[in-house]
């Protein structure tokens, strides 16, 4: 297991960040870490990451123990943290190469690790010119710089616009085809657009580890659809088995239908014949929304 964690408990003071919390993770995986605000994801991950030590309870990373062989666990992983901390006044290449020396790795690495996260065409400016989008492709180049198997990422779309996500959430999903990828987020929709399992936290303790593949059985299925321009609703309705479908905003479209096969290539095939493009395609996974909002709504509410 790339990621194993046992019964693993934060207390600070009297009060329970973690509370006897256990998961595996195999590699390749990209497993979503789901929880509401301040529900322990981001404690998790510092223990993961040998940031915070855990109260009671025991983590493996690679095999490796994150209290007493802590160094070695480090170079297995890479880490995005929620706020990417990044020296603005450097140029691209000047902060990877910083960061390559303290690794001690060969700096032909970092024109790898450029082209891998898409900043070529940045690659020459200023980390302080650059858009939130490309700063969080800085974070992630400086995470791949020693090659690590395991990726662990805090966040790592928040405050993106469209546009910036689906670069990001592209991505990502590249990655986690050769590495274990363990992302936390509170956002629903990131976790269907990229993961393979969804780990939902509540007030310190897991409530749901299943495969997205298993939460999308059903009789029905939404696909999110993004086109170059707007389409007739009954033009969309000329797709098989359509139920309904709404224009939630601009040229994004919720379609749902009466069926459990997933519907995604059926939509392609239709902007294809159509001479439509399609600038984002996901299956938007109504059983995660209901299940998260029981899970995570306080007993007291």
């Amino acid at each position: 297991m790339s990621i194993k964690v046992e019964n693993i408990s934060k207390v600070y003071g009297n009060q329970y960040a973690l509370k006897n919390v256990s998961f595996e993770i195999k590699k390749p995986e990209i497993v979503g870490f789901l929880g509401p605000n301040g529900a322990g994801k981001s404690t998790m991950m510092k223990i993961l990451t040998t940031y915070l030590s855990a109260t009671e309870g025991k983590a493996l990373v690679n095999g490796f123990n994150v209290t007493s062989q802590h160094k070695n666990a480090q170079k297995s992983i890479g880490y995005l943290p929620e706020h990417n901390p990044l020296y603005l006044e450097l140029y691209i290449r000047e902060y990877l190469k910083f960061n390559a020396e303290i690794y001690n790795i060969d700096k032909h690495r970092i024109n790898e690790v450029i082209e891998l996260t898409g900043l070529t065409i940045e690659a020459n400016k200023k980390i302080g010119q650059l858009s939130k989008g490309f700063r969080q492709r800085v974070g992630l180049a400086n995470a791949l710089l020693h090659n690590p198997d395991v990726l662990i990422l805090d966040e790592p779309t928040t405050g993106l616009d469209p546009n910036q996500l689906i670069g990001i959430r592209t991505l990502i999903k590249k990655l986690g085809e050769e590495k274990t990828v363990f992302l936390s987020t509170h956002i629903m929709q990131e976790v269907e657009a990229m993961c393979d399992r969804v780990i939902i936290i509540n007030d310190g303790e897991i409530v749901l580890d299943k495969a997205l593949e298993e939460l999308r059985k059903g009789d029905e299925q939404i696909v999110v659809v993004e086109f170059d321009y707007r389409v007739e609703d009954a033009f969309l309705k000329q797709i098989p088995k359509v139920k309904h479908l709404e224009n939630t905003h601009d040229f994004v479209y919720e379609i749902t239908f009466t069926t459990s096969k997933d519907m995604r290539s059926k939509v392609f095939d239709f902007a294809h014949d159509n001479d439509l493009k399609i600038l984002q395609l996901n299956q938007k996974n109504t059983s995660l929304e209901s299940l998260f909002t029981s899970l995570t709504t306080s007993k007291d509410q």
